[in-house]
Order: structure tokens, then C-alpha cells, then sequence
């Protein structure tokens, strides 16, 4: 007679402990369901291979490649400049706060329309879709080219 009653309270624990195991597991996936992009945030791999303009609207290079520090914060961006087809370019960091990001299409000084994106990026990126809310179009440093190339090259270790 015991061991009937013991086999009920077994069976009644397993089932109530299965119960609440899938109550935590169905309230923590719940909860990391909620996590959407938000306006304002960018995926890092769509940032890799934006251009870079001066405030001339001229092409002063591309994004390379994004510096965090162990907090997770973007400290410096390195961009590609100079060079041609791949050829001579080198890399160097500038701090993430002097980028001006913009998400309109750049316009060039002779007309007001959007500059040819038939081939964008050092990847021919194809060009961000009007809904596209990943990425910025480009974005904007103030420096020459001469500028860029007189900085000192970024290096990695």
C-alpha cells in the first residue's frame, strides 16, 4: 500500500517539475524573442565595406574594419585608403566619433542626383535599398586624401 502511495507522489512530482521546466524554458525564450533592431543600430558586417567620403564629396576610402574595446564599445574604425584595384591601399583608424553618418545617397557638386551605386564598396556592395535600415548609405570624414595618406598606418599585431 506504501509503495502505491509512493508511486503517485513520484509521478505527481515529475509531472509538477515538468511543468515548471517548461514554464522557464517557454518564459527565457519569451524573452529573448522580444530583442529587435532598434532605430539607430547597425549590424557590424554591413558596415564593413561602407564609403567613406570627405566633405567635398569626395571617395576618401572604405571601411575595413571595426576596433572594440572589451566592453563592446566601437572605438576606432579602419578605413582602407588609397591604392587601386586592391593595389597600394593602406589602413588607418580614426576614432568612431569623428564619422558623420548619413543615410541618404551621396550626391555629387555638378547635379542633384544620387551618385552612380552600381558598384559600391571595395566588395561592389550592391546598393543599400531604399528600406534598408542595417547600415548607413556612407559616411563622412573630414579629410583629404593627402591627409589620409599622411596619417600612420594602421597595423595589425
Amino acid at each position: 500500500m506504501k509503495s502505491k502511495y509512493l508511486a503517485v507522489a513520484l509521478l505527481g512530482s515529475a509531472l509538477l517539475t515538468g511543468a515548471a521546466l517548461a514554464e522557464t524554458a517557454t518564459t527565457d525564450r519569451s524573452n529573448i524573442n522580444t530583442a529587435v533592431h532598434k532605430e539607430g543600430q547597425w549590424r557590424s558586417s554591413k558596415l564593413i565595406g561602407v564609403n567613406v567620403y570627405n566633405d567635398n564629396n569626395d571617395k576618401i576610402g572604405d571601411i575595413q574594419e571595426l576596433i572594440v574595446d572589451k566592453s563592446g564599445k566601437v572605438e576606432n574604425v579602419v578605413l582602407g585608403v588609397g591604392g587601386f584595384l586592391g593595389m597600394g591601399e593602406h589602413y588607418v583608424a580614426v576614432p568612431m566619433e569623428k564619422l558623420k553618418w548619413v543615410n541618404e545617397p551621396v550626391r555629387t557638386s555638378s547635379t542633384t542626383a544620387p551618385a552612380d551605386k552600381s558598384t559600391v564598396g571595395a566588395n561592389n556592395r550592391p546598393a543599400r535599398a531604399t528600406d534598408e535600415k542595417w547600415y548607413p548609405d556612407h559616411a563622412v570624414f573630414n579629410a583629404t586624401k593627402d591627409q589620409l595618406k599622411a596619417m600612420p598606418q594602421f597595423k595589425y599585431n
